[in-house]
């Protein structure tokens, strides 16, 4: 492969929402090109980027995948995002290595919710995007309905570059609307043999409406071509070309392309257009990076390829026998074979050995990689995703991609003991390769608690743990910390006395009890006057409560809140000591608690729901139907409401999974923990009888 600068490099995430044919165009843009040698299909598991097991397996992308198209003596690297929305971390990495993204839409089922988060992730980054209506050959593939939606649904900046011939069965090519030419395709070859002719008589009216509606569209954005436009001069095949290129950039126009990935019509004349309108790597805006010893300043980094080097680690992938692969994207400066970078993130020297350019599973070694381009290594020690690489002289920290917050929880459990090491040791490379995967340890119920964007996402990540680690896990709900504490007053007494020849037991002590403000905690208040329990023996009953309350009263959950005062008690001069009290405190604990209205407290959550207007409804009654109490909403943008709530953490268990399926996958929500109220009777009950079937299970296990 030939060395490419910035100036001669285009960067494009290839995103959209899953099955719109994303990395089945991926496939046919390198095929065409030359820089693949075999054209795969989805359903025989041989495309270039969807590779692993799970994909394979599956027939969808799960991780960002990397390929590259050289044509017209530039580089096109491809950067194919997932689709679903459980793997939207990878796609939103996707989108930060790429300084433009195709946005693919499916001639079949139009724009869906992947389509629209995708667009708008883009157009927020300031990304130049253009359109492509994949599946043109399918049947029911409609473009001027998708052309429509898109209007409808996205933007009413999108105007056509490229119309079908054609749809279904009979779609048979292309009309270029800037070359004023039709591409004829020969049926039946997948090779992308194709003819060039003028336009077809019988297309002719549909060429000239269209070709009219996108000419007006670029003379709109530019106030040279208007004047031209306007005074009934031809706008030429450059000037229109240039036109549109600088209008995405400033978010003016949005092209729009037919294709069939699948057949290979309509590849070539887009290749040449994304050579053509989007921006290179050197075009793009400066990007501020940190630098300093506490990161206070910011410095500018530019695609040129005598600066500093400064590169992101985008993606960490990890493969059997060869271990982490990094990917990275070079932002400034360039990376030789061999040569030392430093790690700022991590203040840490790596060694860059083996520098490759990534086509799908193969990587082929290069020897220098300039400024703009995206590459790979293997085996850094330290570096994972989104750490910054530069130099000891100029280190820089570039800014993080900001991943999605985790929205689904699970326990997971080895299904073997020996493999517990195992397990934990593969959970925490999990997340190393995708920072939406996390994992905790929760001390209060003694699991390890899984999180990740949906239940896909973590199915798949069980599956991953099996092949690549050798561990099989379950997966069950995770337990809730409830908590206990008590809403009346009582004092008793608490007596411990035990003989069994020589020296005995004694400790006698009287405690009251009484409720505190939620949150306030636990207090021990020493009210003994003359020495009716030795000073050294008083703290042995505050240890014994507080060990006895952790064991709780109704359920065996922790009791809180609450204050014991010490008033009274006995002592023995020779059988007393701190044993004896603090077991005395434990049983006047067990005595006086339960006569104080003992409830149970259960731990809420404060969750802010986003979701269109006309799914309102349908969340609210979802909302009521899991206890959870309505605060209050706004509109945080037209046709939008965004609902704020506190829900009981128990009934909020595959909650995410139930507001994608209420509102289509276009509501989002947010979760916080806010903080421990009473539970009503009834579900307290049904929490209280699980924990005593639990006990006597345990107890008949034992």
């Amino acid at each position: 492969m030939r060395e490419y600068h910035a100036t001669d490099i285009r960067n494009v995430a290839v995103v959209g929402h899953g099955a719109s044919g994303k990395t089945t165009l991926v496939d046919a843009l390198a095929f065409v090109s030359g820089s693949s040698k075999r054209h795969g299909a989805i359903k025989d598991g041989t495309t270039l980027t969807d590779h692993t097991p799970e994909e394979i397996e599956r027939g969808y992308s799960i991780n960002v995948g990397l390929a590259h198209a050289e044509w017209m003596d530039s580089k096109i690297n491809l950067i194919d995002a997932p689709g679903y929305l459980d793997f939207q971390g990878d796609a939103l990495a996707g989108l930060i290595a790429a300084d433009g993204a195709i946005c693919v839409v499916s001639a079949v089922s139009g724009v869906e919710v992947g389509t629209e988060k995708m667009f708008r992730e883009a157009v927020t980054r300031l990304d130049p995007v253009l359109f492509v209506v994949s599946m043109m050959d399918k049947e029911h593939a409609d473009f001027d309905r998708i052309y429509q939606q898109i209007k409808d649904r996205l933007t009413n900046k999108v105007v056509p570059v490229e119309i079908p011939i054609g749809a279904g069965a009979a779609f048979r090519g292309v009309m270029n609307l800037f070359a004023r030419k039709a591409y004829l395709y020969k049926p039946g070859i997948k090779t992308g043999e194709y003819t060039e002719s003028d336009i077809p008589p019988e297309e002719q009216a549909n060429f000239d409406r269209y070709y009219q509606e996108m000419i007006e569209a670029v003379s709109a954005t530019d106030d040279t071509l208007l004047e031209r436009y306007l005074d009934g001069n031809e706008i030429g095949r450059d000037e229109a070309i240039n036109g549109m290129k600088e209008a995405m950039k400033r978010m003016d126009l949005f092209p729009l392309f037919a294709v069939s990935a699948d057949c290979v019509i309509g590849v070539h004349a887009l290749l040449t257009e994304l050579v053509q309108l989007m921006p290179s790597a050197f075009e793009m805006e400066e990007i501020h990076a940190l630098t300093g010893a506490e990161g206070s300043k910011t410095v500018e980094i530019h695609a040129v390829d005598a600066n500093p080097f400064a590169a992101l680690v985008f993606k960490t992938h990890s493969e059997p026998h060869v271990g982490e692969v990094s990917y990275f994207r070079i932002l400034s400066g360039s990376v030789r074979n061999g040569q030392e970078v430093y790690n700022a993130t991590r203040d840490t020297v790596e060694k860059m050995g083996h520098i490759s350019v990534g086509q799908g599973k193969e990587r082929t070694e290069v020897p220098v990689l300039y400024a703009g381009d995206i590459g790979c290594v293997a085996k850094l020690k330290q570096t994972h995703t989104n750490d910054t690489l530069s130099t000891r002289e100029h280190p820089v920290r570039l800014p993080p991609i900001v991943f999605p917050e985790p929205i689904v929880e699970f326990a997971v459990h080895a299904s073997s003991r020996n493999d517990e090491e195992k397990l934990q040791q593969g959970l925490h490379r999990l997340h190393d390769e995708d920072p939406t995967f996390e994992t905790h340890y929760n001390a209060e119920t003694h699991e390890t608690i899984i999180s990740g964007l949906g239940e896909r996402h973590l199915e798949v990540s069980m599956a991953k743990l099996r092949r690549k680690y050798n561990v099989t896990a379950e997966l069950t709900r995770p337990k809730i910390a409830y908590r206990e504490t008590i809403v009346g007053r009582a004092d008793g007494q608490g007596r411990h006395k035990k003989q069994s020849g020589g020296r005995g037991q004694f400790g006698d002590c009287w405690i009251r009890m009484a409720p505190r403000p939620r949150g306030a905690g636990y207090q021990f208040v020493d009210k003994i006057v003359g020495g009716v329990i030795p000073s050294g023996f008083r703290p042995a009953v505050d240890k014994g409560i507080q060990e006895a309350s952790a064991r709780g009263i109704l359920a065996g959950y922790p009791l809180v809140d609450f204050e014991v005062e010490l008033f009274d008690g006995s002592y023995h001069s020779v059988d007393s000591n701190e044993m004896s009290f603090k077991m005395a405190g434990i049983l006047a604990f067990k005595t006086v608690a339960a006569k104080c209205k003992p409830i149970l407290l259960e731990p809420l959550d404060h969750v802010e729901i986003t979701t269109p207007d006309h799914y309102l409804g349908d969340v609210m009654g979802n909302l009521s139907g899991r206890r959870g109490q309505i605060l209050g909403s706004d509109s945080p943008q037209a046709g939008y409401t965004t609902v704020k709530a506190h829900v009981p953490q128990a009934e909020l268990h595959l909650y995410a999974t139930d507001l994608s399926s209420l509102t289509h996958g276009h509501a989002t929500f947010s979760r916080r923990f806010h903080g421990y109220e009473q539970m009503p009777a009834e579900a307290a009950q049904r929490v209280v009888n699980e924990s005593a079937k639990n006990r006597k299970e345990e107890a008949e296990v034992d």
